[in-house]
C-alpha cells in the first residue's frame, strides 16, 4: 500500500510540473514587482487580493467603504477581462475587511457586479490591511472560459 501511495504522489508531482503556469499583470492595473495580479494555471485563474487603487496607484474612496468596494470590484473586472472572463466565471472569493458592519452595507454594489452568479465566499474582519487607508481587499478564483 505504501508503494502505491508513493507512486500516486510521484504521478501527481509529475503532472503538477507539467501544468502551464502564467504570471500576469494586466494593462490598466498597477504593475507590482513582488507579486502578480493574476496567476493562470491551465484554465484556473487565481487573482491576488485587490484593494482600492486605480491603475496609477491612487487610492479611491478614502474612508468610503462603498467607493472602495466598487474600485476593488472594478480591479477584479479588469483582471478577469484580461482573460476574456467576467464575474460569472468567479467560483470563490475571500474578502478581508476592517469593518464587517460597514462592508455588509455594500451589498447593492456587490450585486451590480456579481448579479445572478454569486460565488462561494468567505468574509473575515481583520485589524488592518497593507495600508491603514484600505478598508477592504478581495481575492478571487475563477475558471477561464474556453
Amino acid at each position: 500500500m505504501k508503494f502505491l501511495s508513493t507512486v500516486i504522489v510521484l504521478l501527481f508531482a509529475a503532472n503538477a510540473g507539467a501544468q502551464n503556469i502564467e504570471r500576469i499583470n494586466p494593462m490598466g492595473m498597477t504593475q507590482p514587482s513582488a507579486y502578480s495580479h493574476l496567476v493562470k494555471v491551465d484554465n484556473l485563474l487565481f487573482i491576488a487580493g485587490q484593494v482600492a487603487l486605480d491603475g496609477d496607484g491612487n487610492i479611491i474612496g478614502e474612508g468610503d467603504m462603498s467607493a472602495q468596494v466598487r474600485q476593488v470590484l472594478e480591479n477584479l473586472k479588469t483582471v478577469l477581462a484580461s482573460e476574456d472572463a467576467d464575474f460569472s466565471n468567479v467560483i470563490k472569493v475571500n474578502i478581508f475587511t476592517t469593518d464587517i458592519d460597514r462592508f455588509l452595507e455594500t451589498s447593492a454594489v456587490r450585486r451590480e457586479y456579481l448579479g445572478d452568479h454569486p460565488p462561494a465566499s468567505t468574509l473575515v474582519q481583520i485589524e488592518r490591511l497593507a495600508r491603514p487607508v484600505f478598508l477592504v481587499e478581495i481575492e478571487a478564483i475563477a475558471i477561464a472560459p474556453e
